[in-house]
């Protein structure tokens, strides 16, 4: 008796010291990768700052998604060391993935394509953009929609989506913009006269670019007027207040020199009635 419960005993100690090397090994793998997922979340963040295009807002996602990814590893470790079979739950959690994959399509779309803004960076923070019709200045770039102010202060969430899957105008990305101001001026003015004052006045404007150099072109020969244009380049920042001075001053300059800018008109030529079309009455007896 006293040999069987020793042979117990022994049993036991034996079962209790294999699974206690077990448990001390999985819970130092868990340890570890633990350690190893924060480490490596602060290496990336530092490696990320360096980075002077790196959006604020990609760094934590991308941080935490390696740390959750060495977590998920490390777990999946822990699992096989203590004799867990983990074939079927890589499975499952792959089969429970694709589930939330398809039933977060549209969300995990806005996730890519924010992902996609935030690298690629077809505009950032301040910018004024024009995607398909949805317009205005970019307050903030998130995973899933991006925030915009219109230019008559209407806040708007656009999903990031929409921004990726269609063409983006940036008004704000180059430093230079190109204006063209268009006037009509009257058949009977001199147009080379007209042309050299308003060409003239443009390289007199202080923010009117000389690299390109300024130029009046005549555009169109309309029905009612020569249709000129004044093209010229400047700073981004004194786009609109030059556009709207040229259109106000254009007119003043061409009043003061005489050159009218006609209003739409047509001539209409009344043909009188021929005496074969007269009216039967008239021709009578």
């Amino acid at each position: 008796m006293d040999k069987e419960i020793s042979a117990h005993w022994k049993a036991l100690i034996e079962l209790g010291t294999s699974y206690g090397l077990e448990l001390i090994a999985a819970l130092m793998i868990l340890v570890f990768g633990w350690w190893l997922a924060g480490r490596v979340q602060k290496l990336i963040l530092r490696a990320l700052d360096r980075l002077p295009r790196m959006d604020a807002t990609l760094k934590p996602f991308l941080s935490s998604l390696a740390r959750y990814a060495i977590i998920a590893v490390t777990l999946v470790a822990v699992l096989a060391r203590l004799g867990v079979e983990t074939t079927s739950i890589i499975a499952v959690l792959g089969a429970a993935g694709l589930a939330i994959g398809l039933a977060l399509q549209g969300t995990l779309q806005n996730i890519a394509a924010g992902i996609m803004l935030l690298v690629l960076r077809p505009f950032k923070v301040g910018d004024y953009i024009d995607a398909g019709g949805i317009s205005g200045t970019v307050d903030q770039i998130g995973l899933f929609t991006t925030d915009m102010t219109t230019f008559d202060g209407v806040y708007q969430s656009v999903p990031n989506s929409s921004l990726w899957n269609t063409s983006i105008l940036n008004y704000s990305r180059l430093p230079t913009r190109r204006m063209d101001v268009p006037v009509g001026i009257a058949y009977e003015d001199d147009v080379e006269r007209a042309m050299a004052l308003l060409l003239e006045h443009l390289k007199q404007d202080e923010r009117v670019l000389e690299d390109p150099a300024p130029q009046v072109l005549v555009t169109n020969l309309g029905e009612s007027s020569v249709d000129l244009s004044l093209r010229c380049w400047s700073e981004r920042s004194n786009f609109w207040a030059l556009k709207f001075e040229l259109n106000k001053k254009v007119k003043l300059w061409l009043d003061a020199e005489g050159i009218s800018i006609p209003f739409p008109q047509r001539d209409v030529h009344l043909i009188p009635a021929s005496d074969n079309n007269a009216s039967p009455e008239s021709n009578g007896d």
